[in-house]
């Protein structure tokens, strides 16, 4: 399985928010500056998440983003379907057998790649953006507050 930059940048922005936007709305750019990824294609990728209702945009001078749950809540399967589609690893159609026989390849399809696709869905369905978030800060210690004058 290989996942697009859109997918990959999608859980950059849902952590990023969970870190910065706990209590005020994180503008895109700076989430782009922090991500070092371009606001034009932050903006491409935010788009079906605020559709999906992942995240949530408030308008004006002082508007941002921030989580449309709590980042427990969302797991990163969630974000990944919303921007990667179906992500099952492969499969295989067999137009060539005979009528009532079992092709090898239904047989690999049933048990390996489905078998494959399962587990997939259950590892990123038990990951939560709680989840990666804590392991960031626990691995830089906690975030740091800046003030500005």
């Amino acid at each position: 399985m290989k996942l697009s930059t859109k997918g990959r940048y999608g859980l950059r922005i849902m952590i990023d928010l969970a870190i910065y936007a706990q209590s005020e709305h994180v503008s895109l750019s700076s989430v782009s500056e922090r991500q070092n990824i371009s606001e034009n294609y932050l903006e491409q990728v935010i788009s079906p998440l605020r559709k999906a209702g992942l995240v949530k945009s408030v308008k004006g001078a002082q508007g941002g983003y921030l989580l449309g749950n709590l980042p427990s809540k969302i797991s990163v399967g969630e974000v990944l379907r919303v921007l990667e589609g179906d992500f099952a690893t492969v499969i295989e159609k067999n137009d060539d057998q005979n009528p009532g026989e079992s092709s090898l390849q239904e047989s690999i399809q049933l048990m390996v790649w489905d078998k494959l696709a399962k587990n997939v869905y259950e590892f990123v369905d038990s990951v939560t953006i709680e989840d990666v978030a804590k392991d960031y800060r626990d691995r830089n210690g906690e975030m740091k507050l800046m003030y500005y004058i």
